[in-house]
């Protein structure tokens, strides 16, 4: 059996996050883009994280604790973000394990389109 995709949508990762992670693909929406960066911090790919993070409000670097578990994901709402959309946001809770506690994080997050791609800009978290 094929591992299931960290972003919860129940394909395989091969066939769902993975070629976007490999830059085979680009995510169509705002969502898309969510749910694949979700999985970046899920199986530690830095890289996919910072090329999609706008570059006036990416960090130089990202170090990923390779201690924290990421769970699951919860897509709360969106606005926008469509193929045809130039903005979006997605709000989203995503629930994590780290040092034998478990814990979660919400956040309203911002993405703008640059060209054919989607770019996460920022985001508000509880």
């Amino acid at each position: 059996m094929k591992d299931l995709c960290p972003c919860g949508l129940g394909e395989p990762y091969g066939e769902c996050c993975g070629p976007l992670h490999a830059g085979e693909r680009e995510a169509a929406t705002a969502e898309q883009l969510m749910r694949s960066r979700y999985s970046a911090f899920a199986v530690g790919d830095a890289d996919y994280l910072l090329r999609t993070w706008h570059p006036k409000t990416r960090p130089a670097e990202l170090d990923l604790d390779p201690s924290q578990r990421w769970l699951r994901l919860e897509i709360l709402s969106r606005t926008g973000g469509g193929p045809f959309d130039a903005e979006g946001t997605v709000d989203f809770r995503a629930l994590y394990r780290l040092d034998g506690a478990t814990g979660s994080l919400t956040e309203h997050s911002r993405f703008t389109r640059r060209g054919k791609s989607w770019l996460y800009v920022d985001g508000d978290h509880d």
